[in-house]
């Protein structure tokens, strides 16, 4: 139960109303206690002589404390039940706030699915231990033992008898709690990887459509599917069991009871009203029993879901502000420097950049060539620090990187990255993500720079048009010039385009490059392209290949030199030639 542990965080702020919630139980469960006594004494009064008034007397009574009992029932359920669904609330902004702080390597080895499936299940079955398993399982602490001096008190033998059954349900909770613990992380790990496999397949639908693998897709989910079917029926099995067995221990004992008690009867040690009484609370005693077979039943799956829930918590951050950063820096002009930079993946053989050195000043330009796999995307990725350079390897405004607040560093980009991402929202919103309080005249100035004003007057509400799930009713086109607008939108100091118009056509890439000339000046752009068009636009142009610096200079300048840039231009002039033809 140790992974329980980190959960006890959650439960301070609402200690208040988690023990008003268990005096609730408390007075509840009293006068629920209260009941059997009444009834007892109600048959030895009403023995040898019925009245109306007696009677009348005694159903008030037992009315009047059911109605309590209900009112305090009634009170316990709301305060700890919403206070758990507040500790659920509090948890997944927690884990939702720290997946959006881990690095972009943790995500690239945990599925989607496997994390959706942590947020939704595994946080439910966690939520039970905060709200019910606490009501239910102070309730039978209160219910057992105040049952359990009462029946001392009516006689120590019969309840001693009536406690026989009491080790042997031990064993069979211990025994039954372990199994269930077990069979209920396998049932959350297969649900994670169903999760994950109808992710993949919602997100790639084009592609299993174009490949006609719908049917071996299908197969796939079926297996998937089948064997969270018979983890799950493993686990109904030996839930479905523990109830009865459980119920049938007890029933031992009230068997015992039944018997011993009558002997005692016929020899006047104690009266029919106190033996009702004693089996009235003998049978309080059985729901405290499955009671806790219940609680346990939910601290083992609460305590496997928190498990998996604190994998996620565990890890580590990479790229967050360390002691060095310096909290006064909170503009930057713009001037990035590369200083002998490698950057190798985990894991990869090879470094994807080596012994890179680049100056690039406050307000340059820079596109950034090279042919696929050269680096491009990875340099550009390394100077909002998506990825982690080493330390004394990249500067901007000449001040080494982790000193720069990752807020600060931020804040003052723009990034247009390879693979575009919308959200499943309107236009408009996607263009102003980032941009709090955006106007209408600037949201359309944005999509105006970005080549978006012919597509908007096609869109059914223009700028209010929902685009669907990752922009899926777009073009690739498209969704490349809705980022752009959006990057534009933020008016940034630093301007990081990775190849972001690779799937727009000639026509419209040189509209957007015309218009982009307008908020280039005054600010640092850095253009990763495999078009010439736009590698004429920069002051300077640096030529990657095998993710070191093969040239640099001016488009004039690397077009009379020669070597790669000089191949990729003259045959993308063929390209156009022929194109015109």
């Amino acid at each position: 139960m140790g992974k329980l542990r980190p959960l006890l965080p959650y439960f301070r702020p609402y200690r208040g109303r988690i023990t008003l919630g268990i005096l609730a139980i408390v007075i509840a469960a009293l006068f629920g206690l209260v009941t059997p006594q009444i009834i007892g004494r109600a048959i030895d009064d009403l023995k040898d002589q019925i009245s109306s008034d007696a009677l009348l007397r005694y159903g008030l009574l037992l009315v009047g404390v059911t109605l309590v009992q209900g009112v305090f029932s009634f009170a316990q359920r709301m305060i700890l039940v919403t206070t758990s669904r507040r500790i659920e609330e509090d948890l997944r902004d927690d884990f939702h706030g720290h997946l959006q702080r881990l690095h972009l390597g943790w995500f690239q080895s945990t599925p989607t699915g496997d994390l959706m499936a942590r947020a939704t299940n595994d946080l439910q079955a966690v939520r039970m231990i905060a709200g019910p398993a606490i009501m239910y399982g102070t309730n039978t602490i209160v219910v057992a033992t105040g049952a359990l001096i009462f029946m001392f008190h009516i006689h120590v033998g019969l309840t001693l008898v009536a406690l026989c059954s009491l080790p042997l349900v031990a064993v069979v909770t211990k025994i039954f709690g372990e199994r269930i613990h077990v069979l209920f992380e396998a049932v959350q790990g297969q649900f994670s990887d169903l999760s994950a496999k109808v992710q993949e397949n919602l997100a790639g639908v084009r592609v299993v459509r174009a490949y006609v693998q719908e049917e071996p897709e299908r197969r796939a989910f079926a297996q998937l599917n089948h064997g969270y079917v018979e983890r799950n029926r493993d686990l109904i099995k030996w839930n479905a069991a523990f109830r009865p067995l459980i119920q049938a221990t007890i029933g031992l004992g009230f068997a015992t009871v039944l018997g011993f008690g009558g002997k005692l009867i016929l020899d006047g040690a104690i009266t029919v009203g106190e033996f009702v009484t004693f089996q009235l609370f003998l049978g309080k005693l059985v729901w405290p029993m499955v009671a806790i077979g219940w609680v346990i039943n939910l601290a083992q799956r609460a305590a496997a879901s928190m498990g998996r829930i604190q994998q996620v918590f565990d890890a580590t951050p990479e790229i967050v502000d360390g002691p060095e950063v310096r909290p006064e820096i909170d503009h930057l002009d713009g001037a990035i420097s590369f200083r002998d930079l490698e950057f190798r993946y985990p894991g990869a053989e090879r470094p994807a950049l080596s012994g890179v050195d680049l100056r690039i000043a406050a307000g340059e330009t820079l596109a950034i060539v090279g042919r696929t796999g050269s680096g491009k995307s990875t340099l550009l990725s390394l100077v909002p620090r998506l990825l982690e350079p080493a330390a004394g390897q990249l500067f901007v405004d000449d001040i080494e990187i982790h000193r720069v607040p990752l807020a600060t560093l931020r804040h003052s980009m723009a990034v247009v990255p390879q693979e575009t991402f919308l959200f499943s929202t309107t236009l408009r919103e996607n263009i102003a993500f980032g941009v709090e309080g955006a106007t209408d005249e600037a949201i359309g100035q944005a999509a105006s720079l970005a080549g978006l004003d012919s597509d908007l007057s096609a869109f059914p509400s223009g700028l209010d048009t929902v685009v669907g799930e990752r922009g899926i009713t777009l073009s690739g086109g498209q969704k490349q010039r809705v980022a752009l607008a959006r990057a534009l939108l933020r008016d940034p100091q630093i301007l990081i385009l990775d190849d972001c118009l690779s799937a727009v056509d000639a026509q419209t890439e040189e509209t957007i490059l015309r218009n982009l000339r307008l908020v280039f000046p005054g600010r640092t752009v850095l253009l990763a392209s495999h078009r010439i068009a736009a590698a004429r636009l920069c002051d300077r142009v640096a030529v990657l290949d095998d993710g070191a610096i093969e040239a640099l200079g001016t488009h004039d300048q690397l077009v009379a030199r020669g070597g790669i840039y000089a191949d990729l231009h003259h045959r993308q002039q063929l390209e156009e030639q022929l194109a015109a033809v």
